[in-house]
């Protein structure tokens, strides 16, 4: 029997990168396909050379080709798309930066900073995933208005895999898509870091140019995790004008300037800033104090991407899950939210240009 190009194709098709989900022809993995005789080769370029990635691949090419053609003789050939693609240490390599966001203590809006820079770098173009790490307290589900849904999992390659929600034209996950809402998350350490890598290697996250990561207050487990896990590119610090917001945050931010973690600053959001009624825009009462984000840019070595008002629609949005940036009547909070998605693109570009690529953090426990 002859061996039909076409009918190959459509056979590779059929199988799907364990990291993206995507299948090998859409993804634009497979180069080189040629058919001589009983004989197929090809080259799969990859964006890592790890052997157990290498391997489900090499197996799930062979079954799809030979099911077609159980006389073929297949040769698959791996290549990375670069020399730096082999060193990563990312489990992530299709996700181009992972941004942090985080605070000091609870109740100063990080999900609400979180949520709103993710659907801002949405409108600017950008593929965007959102991860909820906060998983005492998890809010991402209400605000994107996906709660009460659940993940589907899906068989890749013989592993079950999660597959992200999507919102908005956001992907997202969260253990509030597991839990009941008013289930009390009680684990301990080793736990948490167990979820935390499990939402990150075990969930098919597709390729996205940003991936935010919503962090819980402090200084904890699942902080350590993220940064022994994945490469972050950045983190965002939010605080509040109030003193005790910003004594906090500088220890958030002093975890991640310790030398083995060394995490870059890319800059800070200075949540309730100033309340302004709806009825008065141009009106701003400072009831919080004034000047934390700028005195936390300036220890941070970075810059205030922007400072949110205290405004009740941008709650109300929150609450209903249509997040203030979707909303392009809002004259108040929406031209904020874009303007810091705006910032942190530009300080994201100084930090790539500047640095080198992001690792996984070696901490010693």
């Amino acid at each position: 029997m002859e061996i039909d190009k076409n009918t190959l194709i459509k056979a590779l098709a059929g199988v799907k990168d364990p990291h993206t989900g995507q299948d090998l022809i859409t993804a634009n993995r497979v180069r080189d396909l040629e058919v001589d005789g009983a004989n197929v080769r090809f080259t799969l370029e990859l964006p890592n050379l790890n052997n157990d990635y290498k391997s489900q691949l090499n197996f799930a090419c062979q079954e799809a080709i030979l099911a077609h053609y159980p006389q073929a003789n297949v040769h698959v050939h791996m290549m990375s798309h670069t020399a730096e693609s082999q060193e990563s240490t990312s489990p992530l390599p299709h996700v181009q930066n992972i941004i942090a966001v985080g605070s000091g203590k609870g109740g100063v809006g990080k999900s609400t900073v979180a949520v709103n820079l993710a659907l801002g770098l949405r409108a600017l173009g950008a593929r965007v995933g959102l991860l909820d790490a906060d998983l005492y307290g998890p809010s991402i589900p209400t605000m994107l208005g996906l709660a009460g849904q659940r993940p589907k999992i899906e068989t890749i390659h013989g592993q079950p895999k999660i597959m992200p929600l999507e919102a908005h034209g956001i992907y997202t996950m969260s253990i509030g898509f597991i839990i009941e809402a008013e289930q009390a998350v009680v684990l301990r350490g080793p736990r948490l870091s167990g979820i935390i890598r499990q939402f990150i290697n075990d969930t098919v996250w597709p390729p996205l140019d940003y991936l935010i990561v919503d962090l819980p207050p402090g200084t904890g487990d699942i902080q350590l995790t993220l940064v022994q896990t994945v490469p972050l590119t950045g983190a965002i610090l939010v605080t509040t004008p109030q003193q005790v917001a910003l004594d906090d945050a500088i220890k958030a931010m002093n975890m991640l300037f310790l030398p083995n973690i060394n995490i870059p600053v890319l800059g800070v959001v200075e949540n309730m800033a100033w309340f302004t009624p709806a009825e008065l825009p141009n009106n701003k009462y400072y009831i919080f104090g004034q000047g934390a984000g700028a005195k936390l840019a300036k220890a941070s070595n970075s810059m205030l991407l922007g400072q949110v008002p205290l405004v009740q629609g941008i709650r109300e949005s929150g609450d209903a899950g249509v997040p203030a940036m979707l909303n392009k009547a809002d004259t108040i909070s929406r031209p904020v939210f874009l303007k810091i998605a705006q910032n942190t693109v530009r300080q994201l570009a100084l930090r790539n240009e500047m640095m080198g690529p992001s690792q996984v953090v070696k901490v010693q426990s």
